[in-house]
């Protein structure tokens, strides 16, 4: 009997076809479903979170993977699929970056007017984890692991540069991975929920917060553009273009950044804080916090082949979720989706042909971008073709994968300690406020 899987997959060394078919099939299951439930709006007060289609989709996926052994075998989802789940998700990311890229592409003559707002916003990316983080983290008893979980949002560039540093055995190594686990794990539902909440008190301008979502994460940048975007659907294209502009160029710039200020600057808070905030607090071992480097990165690498079958198959994904969720037909919208997929399949190859001296996530930016300038041939057709495609409808599928693979990494969550978790999080939202601060000096007239 032969496989329907295409050939990529098979011949992708350590990734099974039935792992395929498991993952794509509960994927298709999740975001229908999701998209299916629509949003659900929870009023808290003086303002409200919005339950997101994208926030079900994740949250099905981590239940799947809780409840692996309980499951029947077609949708018990072992280890080796949550993994892969894994691998398709940085695929996956890469779609929504080109579709953000084409949006901004033509929307660069309205950025040029508040330039500098979305240079010094960056800036908030750099002090906002440090001002926030850092105070928490000594009250509640932290030591040195405070510099590790509050100097970023801890992604990987983070790890890289703390294990060159101090070694990922030094407190410091702890703190960070401390700060990757829990941001791979709530990162984007708390980044959502604190986006939605903050977006529903009006006290800061749409384009600000789109600002402030730009966090050099993926993920976490579409969870917060959709929650931002639920406040204000009006603005909904104007959030998502600012928020990718941010977000390139805290990809860009943002690893170098971090490593000349942000990295320095939680050192030294740290060296005149303590005294004051910790001395009298009871220091709190996170020893046992940080899991072994394989429990937190152990993705299969993706061929190419591999790769061009996640994007067709998200896109496909897309399409589905663009009809139930937004009502357009699939026909419609497929031309989108394929010039999407061509985007990211140019930049991934432009990425690989010069050296990977750059993220691939640039260079498919750039092509998206190209495209839609203004001065380009067809850029307005082209805008027009993907228009039909909502970013929206992206997210869904992205946090879909993401919800699959998550349920790996609950045991090194657990070790971590509630106090550690607390600091992670403070840091995230410190990075999305003071960035948002910063650029609410420069939108407020737009």
């Amino acid at each position: 009997m032969t496989s329907n899987v295409p050939k990529a997959a098979s011949a992708q060394p350590g990734i099974s076809a039935g792992s395929v078919m498991q993952v794509f099939a509960l994927a298709l299951v999740i975001a229908a479903l999701s998209e299916w439930l629509g949003p659900l709006p929870i009023e808290l007060g003086v303002g409200k979170v919005v339950l997101l289609p994208m926030i079900w989709a994740l949250l099905i996926g981590l239940i799947l993977g809780l409840l692996a052994k309980r499951m029947p075998k077609p949708v018990s989802l072992g280890l080796h699929s949550q993994h892969l789940a894994a691998a398709v998700l940085s695929c996956a990311l890469f779609l929504f970056i080109a579709k953000l890229g084409l949006m901004v592409g033509g929307s660069l003559p309205q950025l040029a007017k508040v330039g500098w707002g979305l240079a010094l916003q960056e800036l908030g990316n750099l002090i906002g984890c440090v001002l926030l983080g850092m105070p928490v983290a000594l009250l509640l008893g932290i030591k040195r692991e405070a510099i590790g979980a509050t100097f970023s949002i801890g992604r990987e560039p983070g790890l890289a540069i703390v294990g060159e540093r101090f070694g990922m055995d030094s407190p410091e190594g702890r703190g960070v991975l401390a700060e990757y686990i829990t941001g791979t794990l709530i990162g984007a539902i708390f980044i959502s929920l604190l986006a939605g909440f903050v977006a529903s008190l009006g006290i800061f301008h749409p384009i600000a917060l789109g600002m402030g979502a730009g966090v050099g994460s993926g993920s976490m940048t579409a969870a917060a553009v959709g929650a931002i975007s639920a406040q204000y659907p009006e603005r909904a294209n104007d959030i998502a273009t600012f928020a990718a502009a941010a977000n390139l160029i805290a990809t860009t710039l943002g690893t170098y950044l971090t490593l000349f200020i942000s990295l320095p600057l939680a050192v030294r808070a740290y060296r005149f804080l303590e005294p004051i905030l910790g001395r009298n607090r009871k220091a709190v071992a996170v020893q046992e916090a940080a899991p072994a480097a394989h429990e937190v990165v152990h993705v299969p690498a993706l061929n190419l082949g591999m790769r061009l079958l996640a994007w067709v198959y998200v896109g496909f994904l897309v399409l589905v979720g663009n009809q139930i969720g937004y009502g357009i037909p699939m026909l419609d919208a497929l031309p989108g989706i394929a010039l999407i997929v061509a985007v990211v399949l140019v930049g991934d190859l432009i990425y690989m042909g010069t050296g990977r001296k750059l993220p691939a996530v640039c260079w498919i930016s750039f092509v998206a971008m190209a495209l839609t300038f203004p001065a380009v041939p067809y850029a307005a057709e082209v805008a027009a073709i993907t228009s039909k495609v909502s970013f929206l409808a992206m997210i869904t599928p992205m946090l879909t994968f993401a919800g699959l693979s998550l349920a790996k990494d609950i045991p090194a969550f657990r070790r971590l300690g509630w106090r550690i978790v607390v600091v992670s999080l403070m840091a995230n939202a410190g990075v999305f406020l003071a960035a948002a601060v910063i650029a609410q000096f420069f939108v407020s007239n737009m």
